[in-house]
């Protein structure tokens, strides 16, 4: 009952008034995060030295990325390792994913393989990385690797509908806070944090100049930051029109300093990915013989960008798993509205909550959320976790040296533009389209 009921009785026993979807997204969540600290153990330096002792890793396989064992393949195994890791949680949540095509409710006889049988779960899992580590080197980390980058790309934007959700709630609900009690309080707070962000992104932008453009060259790096700082400023100002915060009257600055700090976040991820010495102080360069080389000593194989992207997937994925938005509009478009459950449930099968009926626990008359694009989502996680601890960076042509490629750095940028429209459009889609219900 422990290995293989709907919920482990452990878990439950610690959380008795857990529901039994909540429990079922948080435990495929935590095979995630099982496979991100193995990812992370196995790239840091002293591990991955020793990972050539794994049989048929290194020497066995005949060829190290694509290369005879005439090169050294001990500076790539780390990377290898990811990619090895990312394919195999990516492989596990698929197989989910298609398992679970057009299941509707607990009733489906498929519903018992999504909130049971953990323990098979585990070994299929276990399984799949085991098989993951024997798959030969050729062109799999050539062709992995843009796998990686449309993952990578489709997860940065649910991170950006989840953040852009997360910044419409905040505001509603210290406004709503500030017309039932104390507003003069609540606003304060309100114009705290606002300005605390747009500080930070003030500070992010004069620091992206200074370390990452030259007077001479870096072109690109100069029209990245000065194009997504004009972009930013110009939802920030269509964020306060008059016509806007007539149609949505919780808009205003809290969400656009909140989407520019994290557009200039992501501004900063791209510029760390420009591969140019001059251009990048903080880029790494690791050759075949293992090291390291960088304008100062690094501690870690992966820098900061990556460190605060850790963060943001952790958070975004854990909000994935734990909770569906306020905003029905968000909902529809993350299939995650709980609101699918008829009249005539059970005791445990439906609350009301707001009037609304939202199937928990059996889940008889409606999931609480669609399974299978929750398991595209945890893909996709899984690809981006598995690019953000390499640096999004691949071998070279010739295979001795691993480098960052510009396509890292237009994904990217182009997610942050992607961002930035998306946020506009929400300021601007009940003008544009006053017949539909944006509330």
């Amino acid at each position: 009952s422990c290995l293989c009921g709907s919920a482990p009785c452990l878990l439950c026993g610690c959380c008795p008034s857990a529901k039994n979807s909540t429990i079922s997204r948080l435990l495929f969540t935590f095979f995630l995060f099982l496979g991100t600290l193995v990812s992370i153990i196995m790239i840091i330096p002293g591990v991955e030295k020793e990972l050539h002792k794994l049989p048929g890793f290194c020497e066995g396989s005949g060829s190290v990325l694509g290369v005879q064992t005439n090169v050294d393949c001990s500076s790539f195994l780390g990377h290898k390792a990811v990619y090895r890791m990312g394919f195999a949680m990516a492989a596990f949540f698929c197989l989910f994913a298609v398992l679970m095509v057009c299941v509707r409710s607990s009733k489906d006889p498929r519903a018992a393989l999504q909130n049971g049988f953990w323990f098979f779960k585990f070994l299929v899992l276990v399984g799949i990385t085991v098989g993951a580590f024997y798959i030969p080197d050729g062109a799999f980390t050539s062709v992995w690797f843009y796998f990686g980058v449309v993952g990578s790309f489709l997860f940065i934007l649910i991170q950006l509908v989840l953040l852009i959700d997360l910044a419409h709630s905040w505001s509603q609900r210290w406004l709503r806070n500030a017309d039932e009690g104390s507003a003069k309080g609540w606003y304060a707070a309100l114009c705290t944090v606002t300005f605390i962000f747009y500080a930070a992104s003030i500070a992010a932008v004069v620091l992206l100049y200074v370390y990452y453009t030259k007077p001479e060259g870096c072109t690109e790096g100069k029209a990245f930051i000065s194009i997504n700082l004009i972009l930013c400023l110009i939802v920030s100002v269509v964020s306060i029109l008059p016509k806007i915060q007539e149609a949505q009257p919780h808009s205003g600055l809290l969400q656009a300093s909140l989407i520019t700090l994290y557009t200039i976040y992501v501004t900063w991820a791209a510029l760390a990915n420009v591969p140019s010495q001059r251009c990048n102080p903080t880029l790494l360069v690791r050759n075949s013989t293992g090291s390291a080389t960088a304008p100062e000593p690094v501690t870690a194989w992966w820098d900061a960008p990556s460190i605060v992207g850790l963060l943001i997937f952790i958070l975004c994925t854990l909000f994935i798993s734990l909770r569906s938005s306020d905003h029905p509009q968000v909902n529809k478009l993350m299939l995650t509205e709980e609101s699918g459950a008829g009249a005539g449930a059970g005791p445990g099968g439906a609350e009301e909550e707001g009037g609304v009926r939202r199937a928990y626990d059996n889940e008889q008359d409606g999931v609480s959320y669609n399974y299978t694009f929750f398991h595209l989502c945890l893909l996709l996680a899984a690809l981006y976790i598995m690019m953000t601890l390499t640096n999004w960076y691949r071998p070279d042509e010739s295979l001795q040296v691993l480098r960052s490629p510009w396509t890292a750095v237009w994904v990217k940028i182009c997610s942050s533009w992607a961002g930035l429209l998306l946020y506009l459009w929400t300021l601007v889609a009940p003008l544009l389209l006053p017949d539909r219900d944006f509330s």
